[in-house]
């Protein structure tokens, strides 16, 4: 097996907040293999986006090692393709200005970088689109531009944060179809946040759950079909039993939250 796309071993980060130590994240380990499609779900707050943030070099952490196809990410940005939760789309640039903004940061020539987004703006679904501005498209077009920026920019690697949490349930089935198909196209290897188990196997090879705060790897499950995948998948019984074994993780890690509290309390803490 060659080298994997990410590595993180021993993973910690604490914080400050209201003038209090808080952890984040506790000695984490995670590798993802290089074409692989990795889905994190864990409660709110366990640590999944600060993981993505240090990955994309934005965040130093407190210990460990974070590496992106063998090279520490810590204090780096720039070796992956990152998509935070909101699609932060410059409103005075048009869409095609928007798609090109991540090459002309890295110093290609604005024609070019215009020109290589256009090429692409058919296969992301936006064809016709070009000199439309942010506020005249619809949340699926939005995200669907966020996305084609994100895999303009010239890294293997794609960090997604919650890319389809703000759609409807209908439009974010359609951006599961788009995606894969994209994908298909262009492989690259994605690490996906997402609190939507269903989202999570219909997207992913495999699914890897956190605990609560502090961030723990609790459980990994493996997506039982290859992809793409159809959205009616979501009824065999093999991705039930898929879709079960992640809740029944993310159960007991409610219930080792809850032992947490109940052994604080009776400490006095």
């Amino acid at each position: 097996m060659g080298r994997p796309a990410i590595r993180v071993e021993g993973l910690t980060h604490t914080f400050r907040q209201k003038g209090r130590d808080v952890q984040a994240i506790d000695r984490l380990d995670l590798e993802v293999g290089e074409g692989e499609f990795v889905a994190l779900v864990g409660p709110s707050g366990c640590g999944k986006s600060t993981l993505l943030r240090v990955l994309a070099g934005l965040l130093a952490p407190t210990g460990g090692i974070a590496e992106v196809g063998g090279a520490s990410a810590i204090g780096r940005p720039g070796l992956v393709a990152f998509m935070p939760q909101k699609d932060l789309l410059l409103p005075w640039r048009r869409a095609l200005g928007n798609a090109a903004l991540g090459l002309e940061i890295r110093g290609v020539p604005r024609k070019e970088a215009r020109a290589r987004a256009r090429a692409l703006f058919g296969v992301f679904g936006l064809e016709g689109f070009e000199q439309a501005w942010p506020v005249q498209m619809s949340g699926g077009m939005r995200q669907r531009l966020a996305l084609l920026r994100t895999f303009l920019v010239p890294s293997p690697v794609l960090l997604l944060d919650e890319p389809f949490g703000a759609l409807d349930a209908i439009t974010r089935r359609g951006m599961h179809a788009w995606l894969q198909g994209v994908l298909a196209i262009e492989p690259r290897t994605v690490l996906l946040v997402t609190h939507d188990v269903e989202e999570a196997l219909v997207l992913a090879d495999r699914v890897v759950v956190m605990s609560p705060r502090p961030g723990r790897v609790l459980a990994e499950v493996p997506a039982p079909f290859s992809r793409p995948r159809e959205p009616g998948i979501v009824t065999e019984p093999a991705f039930t039993a898929a879709k079960a074994e992640v809740l029944a993780a993310l159960g007991d890690g409610r219930e080792l939250l809850g032992l947490q509290g109940e052994e604080r309390t009776a400490h006095g803490a």
